[in-house]
């Protein structure tokens, strides 16, 4: 099927003539003009992709000044419509001319029907060309918008809180390499993502890796991405997480589960600041801002040996350590006011409220899973919400008790027991910690997810 619209603009009829019965089968319409000034009108009514352009409109004139004048016009219009200039007086300096100020190519009469027709057809895929990748810039900065518009919920006045903001605020608009560290569900990536929004890279993506979860036959291609054939799946060219973070953030959750192994390949990258491609010679260079964040005490990590000091030093420029939400105080409050309002939008409920009763009951618990399990507890109970104001009974805490009877327990909960054990005795080591529990470290960290610990 025949694709792109063409002008023909040349103050010679016959040529029109000729010009539209050789290519009217060729694209979807090919409109004629002879009087340039037309040009402007015609291109606020029509979508025109391609412009053949003649250079000379006046009898005895054929310095090409004219078609140079319309040529800087329609670009200034239109700067993605391919212009081909068209003339029986060229010379390289008129054709040097019409390419620097944006001219696709250059006809001279009289033409080649071939290579006029090849002319056209390679200008309409240039101008096809330049419109995807617009469209793809375009759809790349309004995912970026959308991703960075989620936004980090950084909610709190207590004096722990107040010191982690004040030291974000001082560290977002540098460079420095940054580990967050604190318990399971306090939030470091949120902090992560707010520092990315108050960088320089703001405008840029942030790329979050659960460094956990990738086994170590998948690290390398997951981090520095792979080649077509570089291994049995390896179907097609993938972009790892460094290069796609290029000129953004990348964030490191769970950096303390890497194995001794891992970290060897993840230094050389930091220090050097380039990828090579599994599979490929090609190396790549990367400028990235890097954010690392774990549960794990990983100075004493570093202590037994599981963790490499050189490593923790690159990763360790600022470290944050984020407080648990027993140590928030009246935190506790305002974030459940924030989460009833989130859910309260998210089920369709109306004019929800946490009588006082209810709000002493939250502000008393420990929160073993912190603002995570907050988040959990509030959603349950606007879910279940038969009336407007939430009273202390609509928040259950028994199935997370730490005080639960051994008899009464399930077997969930006695894994999450045995677990929590496990770790507590081996200072969070996931490898020990599974040998201990006779899994594979794999299946504890995906226990762990489950969990929630």
């Amino acid at each position: 099927m025949a694709e792109g619209n063409i002008l023909i603009v040349d103050d010679n009829p016959s040529a029109l003539s000729a010009l539209k019965l050789f290519l009217q089968h060729e694209f979807q319409s090919v409109i004629l003009l002879t009087q340039p000034g037309q040009i402007p009108s015609l291109l606020k009514s029509n979508n025109i992709d391609v412009i053949l352009l003649d250079m000379n409109f006046k009898a005895g004139v054929n310095s090409g000044n004219e078609g140079l004048f319309w040529l800087k016009e329609i670009k200034l219009s239109d700067p993605e419509i391919e212009v081909v200039m068209f003339t029986a007086y060229g010379d390289v300096e008129m054709a040097v001319k019409s390419l620097k100020l944006g001219a696709a190519d250059f006809i001279l009469k009289p033409w080649e029907n071939e290579k006029l027709l090849a002319t056209l057809k390679t200008a309409l895929r240039l101008r096809y060309s330049r419109l995807e990748i617009n469209r793809l810039k375009s759809r790349e900065q309004s995912l970026k918008e959308s991703i960075n518009a989620e936004g980090p919920l950084l909610i709190g006045t207590s004096p722990a809180m107040i010191q982690v903001l004040n030291l974000i605020d001082k560290v977002a608009s540098t460079e420095a390499n940054v580990l967050i560290t604190g318990e399971n569900g306090t939030g470091k990536e949120v902090i992560a993502r707010e520092i990315h929004r108050k960088s320089l890279r703001a405008s840029e993506l942030l790329v979050a890796v659960d460094m956990g979860a990738i086994t170590e036959t998948l690290f390398e291609s997951e981090l520095f991405g792979h080649v077509k054939g570089a291994f049995t799946d390896a179907k097609q060219d993938r972009m790892g997480k460094f290069q796609l973070a290029n000129r953004g953030t990348l964030f490191l959750d769970e950096i303390g589960n890497l194995p001794l192994a891992m970290q060897s390949k993840l230094l050389t990258v930091l220090q050097n600041r380039t990828v090579t491609p599994v599979g490929s010679n090609q190396i790549i260079p990367i400028d990235i801002r890097l954010i690392s964040a774990t549960n794990c005490a990983i100075d004493e990590m570093v202590r037994q040996k599981a963790f490499r000091e050189d490593l923790l030093y690159r990763l360790n420029t600022i470290h944050i350590h984020v407080p648990p939400l027993r140590e928030r105080g009246d935190d506790v409050e305002w974030l459940a006011a924030h989460f009833l309002k989130q859910f309260e939008k998210k089920y369709r409920k109306r004019n929800l409220k946490l009588n006082p009763a209810a709000v002493r009951k939250l502000c008393r618990h420990l929160w073993p899973g912190n603002v995570r399990e907050l988040q959990h507890t509030i959603e349950k109970a606007v879910i279940m919400a038969e009336q407007e104001v939430l009273k202390p009974e609509d928040f259950d805490f028994r199935s997370q008790s730490a005080d639960c009877p051994v008899g009464a327990e399930t077997i969930d909960v006695m894994e999450q027991r045995l677990i929590k054990a496990a770790l507590d005795k081996h200072h969070d080591n996931l490898s020990l910690a599974a040998k201990q529990l006779g899994i594979s470290r794999q299946t504890l960290y995906n226990k762990l997810k489950r969990h929630e610990i």
